[in-house]
């Protein structure tokens, strides 16, 4: 390809991009007139599950924008549940405060035990949730879940209250051997011998004889049994294996879509918005044949699964720095609070450059057009490019240098940019007021 063609090709690019943006011209934060947000109709028409995700996991304007989006969808497109990246033990106390006001905010929030979560931008997504659903039906009220098995803790207070009336012989085993579960994070115990599964999948086998029709207390607790064998699987494996779906990474995608699909299938009618990072809410990722979380509702629910990328252009965003170099894992960060990452305009070789050069405000992207656009934008949309994506943990210094490649045809079917992001807003940590 002669330089010229290259020219042409990148103008046409460009212009496609500009032509294509939906600017967001309500702005970032939730209550805003939503006249800018109704070409989402069209373009999720069909869709029952919608993913948002955030190449950080720090920053305030990707919370806002989502919350917005969880807003429009809910009152204007009828999805009922918010589906988190985040303890699925937990979220049932989330939900009951959403949906009828039981318990604190803050404290549930900070029961999620994520510190990502733990900010004033997802405190004011509870909120907004819980202010829906008052004074409304049961059947009119929109959930929340966690679909994430790791932070077990409430699933192993459930059991205890549940085998103490039906089985109290059983408790010191649920202490013993499955106590760890409560803090103990994916790939810290790894264990070929599975013994940990072995007392999970035995306590749960044993709860399913009490999940019959009229007992709601034997529900309930199989649903925690269930996420107890879901975490001690995470907790027991390897970081590391010779074959890719025996990875932490693998595992713990697969479990998080088990439990979007355990929301649909227990509600036929249920449409779900899910919150989580680029890299879990993509179709499809270059990460040695791992498949995300997208990927697998990809697989099972077709066109009816979106996946929208949240990119952004400069600023500032928090996250735990760590030292370049093996480092001692999550349990090592314990005290610590995150700090705010600042960073540049992003190279002009990257998705962030090329749509802020077509469009530099705040906008929406459908990709899915592209398909049927000029050859220019059907190669570009299936070429390789840079993006920048990061985590709840960064390389002190070398950060502002991570790229990540990717594919965006065959990862998002969408993009949201934002310009400029700032540091998420950390709340307190939850103190319990004393009578």
């Amino acid at each position: 390809m002669s330089a010229n063609d290259r020219e042409t090709g990148s103008a046409e690019v460009t212009a496609w991009l500009s032509e294509n943006a939906v600017p967001l011209s309500g702005g970032l934060t939730a209550g805003a007139p939503t006249t800018d947000l109704q070409p989402l109709k069209e373009v999720l028409d069909g869709v029952r599950i919608v993913g948002l995700g955030e190449s950080t996991r720090g920053t305030r304007e990707f919370f806002q924008l989502k919350h917005r989006l969880l807003e429009y969808l809910v009152t204007e497109l009828g999805f009922t549940v918010l589906a988190m990246e985040a303890s699925a033990s937990a979220g049932p106390a989330v939900d009951a405060y959403v949906r009828d006001g039981v318990g604190d905010p803050e404290r549930v929030l900070t029961g999620l035990g994520f510190w990502t979560w733990r900010t004033e931008e997802i405190l004011a997504v509870i909120k907004w949730m819980r202010a829906y659903n008052d004074g409304r039906p049961d059947d009119d009220k929109v959930r929340f879940v966690g679909i994430d098995p790791q932070r077990a803790g409430d699933s192993l207070a459930v059991l205890e209250a549940f085998l103490t009336s039906v089985a109290p012989d059983r408790l010191p085993a649920l202490h013993s051997a499955l106590g760890v579960l409560a803090t103990a994070y994916p790939g810290s115990l790894p264990d070929p011998g599975q013994k940990l599964m072995h007392e999970a999948t035995t306590l749960l086998e044993f709860v399913r004889g009490f999940d019959e029709p009229g007992t709601p207390a034997g529900a309930v607790a199989v649903r925690h049994a269930r996420n107890l064998v879901r975490a001690a699987d995470l907790v027991t494996r390897n970081p590391r294996h010779p074959d890719p779906e025996r990875t932490v990474q693998a595992g713990r995608d697969r479990y998080m879509a088990d439990a979007v699909e355990d929301v649909l299938d227990a509600d036929p009618a249920a449409k779900v918005v899910l919150w989580g990072h680029n890299g879990h809410v993509a179709k499809d990722r270059d990460s040695g044949g791992v498949r995300p979380l997208g990927g697998h509702l990809r697989e099972r629910y077709g066109d009816a699964y979106y996946a929208l990328g949240l990119l952004f252009g400069s600023g500032s965003f928090r996250a735990h720095r760590i030292w370049p170099g093996p480092w001692s894992g999550v349990g090592a960060l314990t005290g610590r609070a995150a700090e705010g990452n600042s960073v540049g305009a992003a190279p002009a070789t990257t998705v962030e450059a090329q749509l802020a050069a077509a469009t530099p405000r705040d906008h929406l992207l459908d990709l899915r057009p592209a398909g049927d656009a000029p050859r220019a934008v059907r190669e570009w949309a299936e070429a390789t490019h840079g993006t920048r994506n990061f985590g709840a943990l960064v390389t002190r210094w070398f950060y502002r240098r991570d790229i990540t490649p990717v594919r965006l045809s065959e990862e998002y079917d969408g993009l949201a940019y934002v310009a400029v992001s700032t540091d998420s807003r950390p709340i307190p940590p939850y103190r319990p007021v004393r009578p």
